[in-house]
């Protein structure tokens, strides 16, 4: 990976203990960034606060719930506490409940609604103040490339992937003027947890739509955030760049 230079910045990721969110850690503590990781529960926390030391890093885990108002305003006295301004975001952490519309309960909606996409309102929201202050931000938000293809049985998912998109494109616009960036990232199928555990049918199925033939890795979503974090980037935004081997181009 590029090196670029982060020193003095703060980042914040969110759904960092594991897969694409752990990768993003490590890529942004590794060029110099302090990061602070986001888990849902103490055990997750504890393997994010473990590889930060195992780094050698500057920074620390944090338990939070992004579906939780009262959870995110934890969090940000305990960053405030620390006396420090995050001026990258990363919204990471989400969910997937998947069932056909027919069957989809109501729950199933909501929670992934508001882990995926009313998270980003909070979590935006809350930390944007400070960048404003400073006159310097980067804000990335994972989507996915099913929220610009759909995908049955995902319509929940996918809706909130999409949702983000237009989020984006909009805080784009209202901070540009202050020296703030608001992009998105829409990966394909990566090798993660959830694609190991396919089995090969369905892997052959998948790799039949992709033009590079194979899976994308956590690492290479986490050299586009960096990309996009850093100063070469500071005049892209609004856009959503796809790291999907050719799945689909928009």
């Amino acid at each position: 990976m590029t090196s670029v230079d982060l020193k003095g910045q703060t980042a914040l990721i969110t759904g960092a203990s594991r897969g694409i969110g752990a990768a993003i850690l490590q890529a942004l503590g590794a060029n110099g960034a302090r990061v602070v990781g986001t888990g849902t529960a103490t055990g997750s926390v504890e393997v994010i606060d473990a590889a930060i030391t195992r780094s050698g890093f500057d920074g620390f885990g944090h338990v939070l719930d992004v579906t939780r108002a009262d959870s995110i305003e934890a969090l940000v006295r305990e960053i405030d506490g620390r006396g420090i301004t995050p001026t990258i975001l990363i919204n990471n952490a989400g969910i997937t409940r998947d069932n056909l519309l027919m069957r989809m309960k109501d729950e199933e909606w909501d929670a992934v609604i508001g882990a995926n996409l009313n998270s980003l309102y909070r979590l935006c929201k809350a930390f944007i103040r400070g960048m404003l202050k400073a006159r310097h931000g980067r804000i990335v938000n994972i989507t996915s490339v099913v929220g610009q293809t759909g995908n049955p049985g995902q319509t929940n998912y996918c809706a909130a992937k999409a949702g983000i998109i237009g989020f984006t494109k909009s805080l784009a616009r209202e901070v540009a003027t202050r020296g703030i960036t608001v992009n998105a990232i829409a990966p394909g199928f990566i090798d993660t947890d959830m694609t190991r555990a396919l089995n090969d049918e369905q892997r052959q199925g998948i790799l039949g739509q992709i033009p590079m033939n194979r899976l994308g890795s956590a690492d290479e979503v986490a050299a586009a955030v960096v990309f996009l974090a850093s100063p070469g980037a500071s005049y892209i935004t609004g856009e959503t760049l796809s790291v999907n081997g050719g799945m689909f181009m928009p």
